[in-house]
């Protein structure tokens, strides 16, 4: 049995920030993710992307996000159980939860944190029929690591942020880069709709709109696909291809969660965001995407403020009639408990006479 003052489901940029929320109020975290390593799809998915707006970096990437947060946090010494999945939630008769995964390891605590972000997810896949039979073998859904497409062909299809801005990014990458959509007008960004217009201009990416990729063909790998055009006039074409990347979103499940008498809401959890972003059960927290209430943004930066204000409810159900005088870190420091302490030197303030 893994006991901790709070176990935190999800160990994606939420859920580590947590982590150091929590040690700065003396608390201990467990961290529980289905995934075998920590950062969600930060690490999963999209680790070689950059981000624009998480507060005092112009721009980061996803991977190194995950890596200055597993930093942070390092002091305070957070347990980790990766590669398993949150399955059971059953309250004590102390208050205290237990949480089993799939594998049998049981996890107690008095508070209990969902951060497991979109929960367990799903690439919505195009329609082609034997689009099975060439998945890794030049049919990805997710890119990881964009030097996987160093001097290829690829052909990306989709009509939103992620389709636009890897389109841009691979402009650089790829020999060549195709990017076909279904409608004449794309639901990303405008500033990435005008970046990738720019660059098919300059013959740096080939765009295909009205038109939709129908098939997939090779030998044993992805050779070429079949890309139909809503004007009958045009008919088909058919592109010889290194990679096609469908990029149409992700289906998200809560998975186990859902069964946990939590209150849902379009697959969402519901929680009080006017206080504490406590879930309808006593003891039970949800912060960043898998949270939902009026007004709610789905942002990372958004999930680190929910954590702060969570840390602070949570530590009044550790530690009953005990007051909490908040400091700031500029004045009171950070200790962990490895024994480390980062402190804010003091000036020196001489009077002249």
């Amino acid at each position: 049995m893994i006991k901790t003052d709070i176990l935190i489901i999800g160990a994606g940029p939420t859920g580590l920030f947590t982590v150091f929320e929590a040690g700065l109020l003396k608390l201990k975290c467990h961290l529980i993710d289905a995934l075998p390593q920590t950062g969600g799809q930060c690490s999963e998915i999209y680790p070689k992307k950059p981000i624009y707006d998480i507060p005092a970096f112009p721009e980061i990437l996803a991977g190194t996000l995950v890596d200055n947060l597993m930093e942070q946090i390092k002091p305070f010494e957070a347990g980790y159980t990766l590669g398993e999945r949150a399955e059971t939630l059953d309250k004590q008769e102390d208050g205290s939860f237990i949480v089993t995964t799939n594998k049998g390891t049981q996890h107690q605590a008095p508070v209990v944190v969902i951060a497991g972000g979109l929960g367990s997810f799903e690439p919505r896949k195009p329609l082609i029929p034997n689009i099975i039979d060439f998945e890794d073998k030049g049919v990805n859904y997710f890119i990881k690591d964009p030097e996987v497409y160093r001097g290829k062909k690829v052909v990306i299809a989709g009509g939103g942020d992620s389709a636009l801005d890897w389109a841009i990014f691979l402009a650089d990458v790829a020999s060549e880069v195709s990017l076909v959509h279904r409608r004449n007008e794309f639901r990303g960004a405008l500033d990435s709709v005008e970046k990738a217009s720019e660059l098919a201009k300059l013959g740096k990416i080939k765009l295909f709109t009205e038109a939709e990729v129908i098939g997939v063909a090779g030998d044993g790998k992805i050779e070429a696909v079949t890309i139909k055009h809503n004007d009958a006039e045009k008919g088909e074409t058919i592109l010889p291809v290194d990679n096609f990347i469908p990029l149409f979103g992700l289906s998200p499940k809560l998975g186990p969660i859902g069964d946990w008498g939590l209150e849902i809401e379009k697959n969402a959890i519901k929680v009080n965001n006017a206080k504490d972003y406590q879930t309808n059960i006593l003891g039970v927290f949800a912060i960043g995407d898998v949270n939902t209430y009026e007004g709610k943004l789905k942002l990372i930066l958004s999930g680190f403020h929910e954590a702060a204000v969570m840390c602070q409810f949570a530590y009044q159900i550790i530690n009953p009639g005990k007051r909490y005088v908040m400091k700031y870190t500029t004045v009171g420091g950070v200790e962990g408990f490895d024994g480390s302490k980062k402190v804010a030197k003091k000036e020196v303030v001489q009077s002249i006479s």
